[in-house]
């Protein structure tokens, strides 16, 4: 499929995608919406695929919403904006976090408003140090969406949260790393060759382990301990069930190199 807002490309048992609005600093468009959309339905139903990364072409991550498709005219009335994060971002946010396979997040600049939470909403946060991440929204009297509200206070905390959206000041790569908002800061030129060496690995890792993992840690922020128990246990003994599980035990007693296949 030929894309102007996205690049797809699909190596190594992993799929690239990369927001391809340089000029606008890879501001979301509707356009881009119904790529991205396009593209993430190729990645779910192409089974070779084993784990997704998400980048920006150019000098940004992303920049968030291209105000210029949401802009107010003269006595026009109101845009919407709840529209669009129904029927626009929110599913977006919600796909990626039930992808059942790893999705690593390189950013390559800035990320500022969605772009930022987009990022956040990965599985894997790796960021270069030239990177920044802004929750802007409150600039232009909003506040943070697509996720913003509530995954900000659960990585650092309700003062740094509080600090962020309010004042909507850049934060450093390296600071977003100690704070744990994101999982690693790098020199900006091992970015790219950090985020595919790691999907590169995860395609070759037991798929629905990891998709187990992802699913697990997602819940254990609503659910009190018992419920927690409950659900290691009913998906540990699904999974105990899997061809992976069964090659990992081999792999090891065997004292071998396990060839998983994602099964």
């Amino acid at each position: 499929m030929t894309y102007e807002t996205i690049k797809l490309q699909v190596d190594n048992g992993f799929a690239e995608l990369t927001l391809n609005r340089p000029d606008s600093l890879n501001a979301f468009n509707t356009q881009m919406h119904g790529e991205v959309r396009d593209a993430l339905d190729t990645v779910e139903n192409d089974h070779t695929i084993r784990s997704l990364l998400l980048t920006g072409a150019g000098r940004a991550f992303c920049a968030g919403q291209d105000l210029g498709d949401r802009r107010v005219r003269g006595d026009a009335a109101p845009v919407d904006l709840g529209e669009t994060l129904d029927t626009l971002y929110n599913p977006l946010v919600r796909r990626l976090r039930a992808l059942p396979l790893p999705v690593v997040c390189a950013v390559n600049g800035v990320a500022a408003g969605a772009g930022a939470n987009l990022a956040l909403a990965c599985d894997i946060v790796l960021a270069a140090n030239s990177a920044r991440f802004i929750q802007s929204f409150a600039r232009i009297g909003l506040l943070p969406d697509s996720g913003g509200t509530w995954i900000l206070p659960r990585l650092v905390g309700n003062a740094r949260a509080a600090g962020l959206a309010l004042t909507s000041e850049p934060l450093d790569a390296a600071t977003a790393a100690d704070w744990g908002l994101i999982y690693r800061a790098m020199d900006d030129a091992e970015l790219m060759e950090t985020a595919r060496g790691m999907c590169t690995h995860f395609a070759t890792q037991p798929t629905a382990g990891l998709a187990g993992i992802k699913k697990a840690l997602q819940a254990s922020w609503q659910n009190d301990l018992d419920t927690q128990l409950d659900l290691e246990r009913d998906m540990q003994r699904e999974l105990g069930r899997s061809d992976d599980y069964r090659e990992g035990v081999a792999a090891f007693l065997e004292k071998r190199q396990p060839v998983f296949r994602g099964q």
